[in-house]
């Protein structure tokens, strides 16, 4: 950790079609090597094809559905005490909890081959709204890991 000062946290500045700031951060995700427009036109592809699929309303909405169903609550951190390491749970903060739900379905949708990436997008963010698919487990997983290591939870600094 460093011994300067605190990291600063930057605004993310809100994306141009929908004006929200987590489309924005899934685009930023998504984006490799500064190719914006490209992102730009996945995640709005998969937005296109998420508002079809589901005929509900606004895709920000829905992608906002997914991930509170996706959002992990406690995750588990290793704490050294005594020659020993634990699995100590701890509660997430509320940045973390959206960083980490986007990037678990960023690497859901690319770890489906042979489908393009906006179908792939479009799918996990359906799945996740519907409370299915490898996001929700992934988030099952991460409670099922901090209630099981409930009885260090008095080694939290």
């Amino acid at each position: 950790m460093s011994r300067r000062r605190r990291a600063t946290r930057r605004t993310v500045v809100p994306d141009v079609r929908y004006n929200s700031p987590v489309v924005a951060h899934l685009i930023n995700m998504i984006m490799r090597n500064g190719k914006k427009t490209l992102a730009q036109r996945i995640v709005y592809g998969a937005f296109e094809r998420v508002s079809e699929k589901l005929e509900k309303g606004d895709p920000v909405d829905l992608l906002l559905g997914a991930l509170e169903n996706a959002r992990p609550r406690l995750e588990v951190k290793s704490r050294r005490v005594g020659g020993a390491t634990y699995q100590v749970p701890v509660e997430i903060p509320f940045e973390r909890q959206e960083s980490l739900a986007l990037r678990w379905i960023i690497n859901a949708a690319t770890a489906r081959k042979g489908v393009p990436m906006r179908e792939a997008l479009a799918q996990e963010i359906i799945d996740a709204y519907n409370n299915a698919g490898a996001i929700v487990k992934k988030k099952d997983d991460t409670h099922r890991m901090a209630q099981a290591n409930r009885a260090f939870a008095h080694l939290r600094w």
